[in-house]
């Protein structure tokens, strides 16, 4: 997955500032200001998910709790606020920590039922879309289309049931429509 976090701190921190430019400067709630922020959760969340599930993959026994809580500390914050769901990075982390501490044996790789496996597959599908979407908002603000902004308006809404007010897909779409007026003038 490609992402605003992907790039180098430098070249970030400079689109952002630019973004916060362009709104007269920074402030709470600020689109640079909600870039900074989905930038350094999603760093968070994939400093933590490579650590811990790494460990899932080659170590399951030596999964702590406190790792399984960090995870899922960092996954929930990623996703604005909302509970990672059964069968994700974090809840496993958090069932193999729950078990390694009462010294029972976990088989991490044990099959999930196709509801869960669709829930989870449509949370994977707007993280991905979310990466695109951010790291375009902060590269190319300008380039942002309404398609993009409605892609990613139903991917949130399929996988969490409703878009966040003010969240990335209330700022893609806010953006495109800017974007779509820009190319009519």
């Amino acid at each position: 997955m490609s992402n605003l976090a992907d790039t180098q701190p430098s070249e970030a921190s400079k689109v952002i500032s630019d973004v916060s430019k362009q709104e007269g400067g920074p402030y709470k709630g600020s689109t640079a200001a909600q870039m900074q922020s989905q930038v350094t959760k999603q760093r968070n969340l994939e400093d933590a998910a490579e650590k811990v599930g790494s460990k899932l993959d080659t170590a399951p026994g030596t999964v702590t709790t406190e790792e399984a809580q960090l995870l899922h500390s960092r996954q929930s914050r990623a996703m604005d606020g909302q509970q990672p769901q059964k069968g994700s990075i974090a809840s496993q982390a958090q069932s193999v920590a729950a078990a390694n501490e009462q010294g029972a044996t976990v088989q991490t790789n044990t099959p999930v039922n196709p509801a869960e496996q669709s829930k989870i597959d449509r949370e994977a599908n707007y993280i991905e879309m979310a990466g695109k979407v951010t790291k375009k908002m902060a590269n190319e603000p300008e380039a942002v289309t309404k398609g993009e902004a409605d892609k990613l308006d139903s991917r949130e809404t399929k996988a969490f049931g409703a878009t966040e007010k003010g969240g990335v897909a209330s700022q893609a779409q806010s953006l495109a429509s800017k974007n779509a007026g820009d190319t009519k003038v």
